[in-house]
């Protein structure tokens, strides 16, 4: 099978994108894993399908990079709206279905505005939070994150006897001053850390907002700079906004 891919990368993020709108391409977990090998394939954090869904501008379908399916990607959402502008799908605007069920996205001054899930509650943790972004992401308060072993210590926890099963992202942040914050995530599929999560990125920025950060939140991730936007219902959280780059790298083709 011959394949025309696409690579893109949001803040270091980087994704196979696959145009299956004529739904002609079929993959194997190994497939999607052999594409997604920095050594032995094209190399990316995942792969994703932009298909056709009647009521929707197109729908994502995402792969891990151990070639299972996985959940909602929000770098990978703002790329794919990236790439259906660049084929010419949408403008300006785009309504897809995810994982997680429906997304809105805009393009405005060379960023890419995505509409994440409504988060309902945050759950306290022994020293953390927990909550789902679209994603499942263990969220923990640190000091000196650059010092960090963010392999070690995210691989732990998502191996703990809670998460071993289903498996969680991790992510540790550090808050800065004016409201900023950096963050890095060891992802689970990956099993790895990346250089940027952005339903992870989320989840911290929703979780500062309780110590009292102010939407929209900068955050400074391995691979770039990220904004979250937000507004406050009861407990949880409605009209949060992904903002941040989303760039074509290449093109190119590969037999499978």
């Amino acid at each position: 099978m011959d394949l025309t891919f696409y690579k893109y990368q949001g803040t270091g993020n980087d994704f196979v994108v696959l145009d299956n709108r004529s739904q002609e391409i079929t993959l194997t977990q190994e497939q999607v894993a052999f594409l997604c090998d920095r050594r032995k394939g094209v190399g990316a954090d995942g792969l994703m399908l932009l298909q056709n869904k009647e009521g929707y501008d197109f729908e994502m379908v995402y792969y891990n990079a151990d070639g299972r399916v996985g959940s909602m990607c929000g770098n990978g959402g703002r790329c794919l709206v990236a790439f259906v502008q660049f084929m010419g799908v949408v403008e300006n605007e785009a309504y897809f279905i995810a994982s997680d069920g429906p997304h809105k996205a805009y393009l405005k001054d060379g960023l890419v505005h995505l509409q994440m899930k409504d988060v309902d509650a945050i759950e306290d943790l022994e020293e953390a939070t927990f909550m789902n972004t679209g994603s499942p992401h263990y969220v923990k308060q640190v000091e000196a994150l650059a010092d960090l072993n963010v392999f070690a210590e995210g691989r732990a926890i998502r191996y703990s006897d809670r998460f071993k099963a289903e498996g969680t992202n991790v992510n540790f942040v550090e808050h800065l001053p004016q409201n900023k914050l950096s963050v890095r995530t060891y992802e689970r599929g990956v099993e790895d850390e990346t250089f940027s999560c952005g339903t992870g990125v989320t989840a911290c920025a929703l979780a500062a907002s309780r110590s009292g950060y102010e939407s929209p939140v900068p955050i400074s991730v391995l691979g770039g700079e990220l904004q979250v936007s937000f507004e406050k219902e009861g407990s949880g959280f409605k009209n949060v906004f992904l903002i941040g780059p989303a760039v074509q790298v290449f093109k190119g083709e590969i037999t499978l």
